[in-house]
């Protein structure tokens, strides 16, 4: 039988009364990529739909000012 994995904590439990991300934050926003630099999903992130939104939009900024890689 295939053994089921056990799932990850979340990276970051935030409340939503927490202020907004920034783009500028890069050290932050590090740690919701994977080692592809891919942005981790809202499960693994532990965000709230919003929250998540809020995440993708501030890694976009700071990839396209050059303060983030697009792939590693």
């Amino acid at each position: 039988m295939a053994e089921s994995r056990k799932p990850s904590p979340p990276i970051a439990s935030r409340n939503c009364d927490d202020p907004q991300i920034d783009y500028k934050e890069v050290a932050y926003l590090l740690k919701f990529l994977t080692p592809q630099a891919q942005i981790v999903s809202r499960k693994r992130s532990g965000f709230c739909t919003q929250c998540q939104r809020e995440l993708k939009q501030a890694i976009k900024r700071a990839r396209h000012l050059g303060l983030m890689p697009f792939v590693q």
